[in-house]
C-alpha cells in the first residue's frame, strides 16, 4: 500500500470512529444507568473504552492517548484526584520496561545484534523459514536464561531488525511479519512456563496460593508449549507465502574477534538475568535489576551507551502506554467498576451446575470478553481469577484448575498493542498494524481454548489436579 493509500485509509477509519467517540465522551455526563454500578465506575469503564478505541484505531500516538485516558480519569471524576489517575507512574513495571529497551539498545550499539544477525543468516542459508524456526524454537531454552519475556523482546527485536536489513528485506514483509508477531504473542508464553518468569505467573501464583516453582512449572508446561506449538503452526499457516521465499544472502564480512564492549555488554545483561532467575533469594522487585543494568550500560568506559542513544532508541510512548494502562486498571478496581464487570460477565453467567466443561466453556467465554476491556494483564488477573476461584467452588469444582483455565485465557492472547509491554515494543517498529494484531488475537484466542479443552485438563488431571474434586 502507498502512502498515499495509507493516509486515506487513515483518514477514513478516524471519521468511521468519530460518531462512536462523540458518544462515549458525551456518555460521561450521564448518570448511572446499571444497578449495582456506582458512577465513578461507570465513568472508569467509559474512559477505558475510549482509550482503547484510540489505541486501536490508530487515531492518536499511543502515547498520546495513555495521557488523553489519564486526563478523562481526572476529569470525569472517575478517580478522586490527579493523584490517583497518575497511579500507574508510580508503579516499578514502567521503569523496569525502560531497563529492558535500553538493554536492547546496548546490544546494538555495542556490535552484539549485528553479529547475532549475521550468523542467524548464515546458518539460515537463505531460507526465511529457517530463520523463523530458529526463533520458535529459541523461545524456552531463551526463557531459562532470560526469563522475562520483555527482556527477551527488548533484545531480540533489535537482532532481528537488524537481520532484515542485512538481508534486504523491506519493513511489513511477511517474514517480518511472521517473526514480529511471535515475539510480541508467543514469546510470553514460554516465560509463564516458569514462576519467576514475569507478571502473570508471579501474581496469578500468589492469588491461587500455595505455588512452587516446581508445581507451577509440572502444571504450566505442557499445556503452555501445546499453545506455543499451535501458535508457531497458525503463524507459519498465516504467512506462509513468505516463510516459503528465500532471504537475500548478505554480503561476505571478515570475522572480528569478540570486542570487551561487547563482553561488557554481555556481563551486564546476564548479570541482571541472573537476579531474576534468584528472585525467590533476594526478594527484589524486578525493575531495581532492570534499573541497575540501566546505570552501568550507560557508565562511561563500562557500558556502550550515552544518553542521546537513548533518545534514538527507546520508543518513550511505551512508559506512557503502560503507565496509562496501569492507572486504567487501578480505577476499574477502585471505582467499583471491575468487580461488578466480573459479576456480571463470569459470576452471574447461567446454568454453572450443567456439567464440569459447560463451566469451563462459560469461563473461557467471560475471561475472554474481560480481556478485551481491560488492557492491563494484572488488572485482568486481580479481578478475573478469584471469581474463578469462587466460581469453582460453587459449582463442586477444583478452585485451582477454574483459575488456571481463565488464566490461560487471558494470558494467551494479545488484542492491541497495550495490553503487553512486549506487544507495545513490537509495534512500534511498524513491522505490523493494529488491525493484524487483533486479527492474530482472535485466531490465537481459538488456539487457547483448544489448547485447554485437549491438552490442558486431561494434563491436570494426569499430574493430580482434576476439573472435579
Amino acid at each position: 500500500m502507498s502512502r498515499t493509500e495509507t493516509a486515506v485509509a487513515r483518514e477514513a477509519k478516524r471519521r468511521a470512529l468519530a460518531v462512536p467517540l462523540a458518544a462515549l465522551v458525551a456518555a460521561l455526563f450521564l448518570p448511572t444507568m446499571f444497578a449495582g454500578l456506582p458512577l465513578a465506575g461507570q465513568r472508569a469503564l467509559i474512559v477505558t473504552v475510549i482509550t482503547i478505541v484510540l489505541w486501536t484505531g490508530e487515531l492518536l500516538e499511543p502515547g498520546v492517548a495513555a495521557l488523553i485516558g489519564v486526563t478523562l480519569l481526572a476529569l470525569s471524576a472517575a478517580t478522586r484526584n490527579l493523584r490517583d489517575a497518575l497511579q500507574g507512574f508510580a508503579s516499578p513495571v514502567p521503569f523496569f520496561l525502560v531497563g529492558v529497551l535500553t538493554m536492547g539498545v546496548a546490544v546494538v550499539r555495542s556490535g552484539l545484534a549485528e553479529r547475532l544477525a549475521r550468523t542467524i543468516l548464515e546458518r539460515a542459508r537463505g531460507r526465511s523459514l529457517t530463520v523463523y524456526l530458529q526463533l520458535v524454537f529459541s523461545f524456552p531454552l531463551l526463557t531459562f536464561i532470560l526469563p522475562s519475556a520483555t527482556t527477551r523482546s527488548g533484545i531480540m527485536i533489535h537482532i532481528y531488525d537488524e537481520l532484515f536489513a542485512i538481508g534486504g528485506v523491506p519493513r511489513g514483509a511477511d517474514v517480518a511479519k511472521a517473526v514480529m508477531l511471535a515475539l510480541s504473542s508467543m514469546n510470553r508464553l514460554a516465560s509463564t512456563t516458569l514462576l519467576t518468569g514475569g507478571i502473570t505467573p508471579v501474581m496469578s501464583a500468589a492469588i491461587i496460593g500455595g505455588m512452587s516453582w516446581s508445581g507451577w512449572f509440572t502444571l504450566m508446561s505442557v499445556p503452555y508449549y501445546a499453545i506455543l506449538l499451535l501458535g508457531s503452526v497458525l503463524t507459519y499457516t498465516l504467512y506462509r507465502r513468505g516463510l516459503d521465499r528465500g532471504l537475500p544472502a548478505p554480503e561476505r564480512a571478515q570475522r572480528r574477534p569478540i570486542s570487551g564492549v561487547e563482553w561488557r555488554t554481555t556481563a551486564i545483561i546476564l548479570g541482571a538475568s541472573a537476579l531474576w532467575l534468584t528472585d525467590g533469594i533476594h526478594h527484589l522487585d524486578p525493575a531495581l535489576p532492570a534499573l541497575l543494568a540501566f546505570a552501568a550500560l550507560l557508565t562511561p568506559r563500562l557500558g556502550p551507551l550515552v544518553w542521546s542513544d537513548l533518545d534514538r532508541g527507546v520508543g518513550w510512548s511505551n512508559f506512557f502506554v503502560i503507565a496509562a494502562s496501569i492507572s486504567l486498571a487501578h480505577a476499574l478496581v477502585s471505582s467499583g467498576a471491575a468487580p461488578w464487570l466480573g459479576r456480571l460477565l463470569v459470576g452471574g453467567l447461567p446454568f454453572l451446575g450443567e456439567s464440569p466443561l459447560s463451566v469451563v466453556v462459560l469461563l473461557m467465554l467471560g475471561a475472554t470478553a474481560l480481556r478485551v476491556l481491560v488492557p492491563n494483564i494484572s488488572g485482568f488477573l486481580a479481578l478475573a481469577l478469584p471469581i474463578a476461584m469462587s466460581v469453582g467452588r460453587e459449582t463442586g469444582l477444583n478452585p485451582l484448575v477454574c483459575a488456571l483455565v481463565v488464566m490461560i485465557t487471558g494470558d494467551a492472547v494479545i488484542y492491541y498493542p497495550a495490553q503487553s509491554s512486549s506487544a507495545l515494543v513490537i509495534y512500534e517498529r511498524g513491522h505490523v498494524s493494529a488491525g493484524e494484531m487483533l486479527r492474530f488475537g482472535l485466531w490465537m484466542t481459538l488456539v487457547g481454548w483448544i489448547a485447554i479443552l485437549l491438552v490442558a485438563l486431561p494434563w491436570w488431571s494426569f499430574v493430580g489436579e482434576p476439573l472435579r474434586q
